[in-house]
């Protein structure tokens, strides 16, 4: 037996040193340990991912949840795991299409009337990579749903926002903002031949212009929005990139993958984090790397830029600027 004895310990010792470098290269899990009770948090893309475990994890904390989903089937089973596991009851499925400006409009008006407030707004939804596809109101599908379905959201919650005293959102971006460029001449790729991949990055860049204006605007308000790169993270988000699917990922990279890419738990930690930190009280129009607070890319703090986004946004969506949010 204790010829084992030694090769069973340095097998314990490197999956224990792997364990903790994953869990050093990835972040490590939300350092606070504050509640939420008796806040409502609403996060779209809920029902799977990173989502789905913010929810959890939120839910665990006592929140009052409202998974804001495409696909009802999913949400309400989601929605049901979170309740039978926290022993949540406050967690609910709502109808949510963000490629669809008229759902996002009859979700933002059922919550206004429902909920007394609204705490946590958490813009997690979004597509990657996928074919030329255009939303149901004729956008570009990554712009259309990563930006501009939560832009018109955000807008339309923000006076029960406001009117909750301190609030907070959080917008999941994507470190790929680092190479995304804002093209207003060609938003929708009808001029150029389309890059699934140019398109993504464009509308994280986005993700990052529209909190540095949003946070702007809400100067002399109660409520802070930040934006958040997760990490990488293996979940549903890749299904058009077959990244995860590959032989040569699985086997060749397969330690590396361990190592870098985090589960859908962990890409929750960081939005979890802006949520719940004590310490984050104040802060907005940020971006944060995991739950690290870094500079985003130059082309993402121009001011001319951002400025210029908000007002087309504001009119491909049909919200009139003296009905979205200015400066007080």
């Amino acid at each position: 037996m204790n010829k084992y004895v030694v090769p069973l310990s340095i097998a314990g010792t490197v999956i224990g040193g792997m364990v903790l470098a994953k869990d050093y290269v990835t972040g490590g899990n939300c350092p606070s340990t504050a509640t939420v009770s008796g806040k409502t948090i609403i996060i779209t893309g809920a029902n799977t991912g990173i989502g789905k475990e913010s929810a959890r994890e939120l839910a665990r904390r006592g929140g009052r949840i409202i998974l804001a989903c495409r696909n009802m089937e999913k949400c309400e089973a989601a929605a049901r795991e979170i309740r039978g596991e926290t022993l949540n009851h406050h967690v609910y499925a709502r109808h949510l299409d963000l490629a669809s400006l008229k759902s996002v409009r009859e979700f933002a008006k059922k919550v206004t009337e429902e909920e007394e407030n609204i705490n946590i707004l958490i813009n997690n939804a979004a597509i990657m990579r996928c074919p030329h596809w255009q939303t149901e109101d004729g956008f570009e599908m990554q712009f259309g749903v990563n930006h501009l379905g939560h832009f018109l959201l955000t807008n339309l919650l923000l006076e029960k926002l406001k009117n909750c005293g301190k609030s907070r959102i959080i917008n999941v971006s994507s470190l790929a903002h680092v190479v995304g460029e804002i093209d207003f001449d060609d938003l929708n790729w009808e001029k150029r031949k389309y890059n699934t991949k140019a398109a993504y990055c464009q509308s994280k860049l986005a993700n990052v212009l529209f909190t540095k204006e949003l946070a702007k605007r809400l100067v002399g308000s109660d409520v802070t929005v930040n934006a958040v790169h997760p990490g990488v993270t293996n979940t549903e988000l890749g299904r058009h990139t077959g990244m995860y699917k590959s032989s040569f990922s699985s086997s060749v990279l397969g330690p590396l993958f361990f190592l870098l890419v985090k589960s859908p738990k962990q890409g929750a930690q960081p939005s979890v984090y802006l949520s719940v930190a004590e310490e984050l009280e104040g802060v907005s129009g940020k971006y944060f790397d995991t739950m690290k607070q870094k500079d985003p890319a130059p082309q993402a703090a121009d001011e001319k830029t951002s400025k210029q986004l908000w007002e087309t946004s504001a009119r491909l969506v049909g919200l009139e600027d003296n009905n979205a949010t200015m400066p007080r």
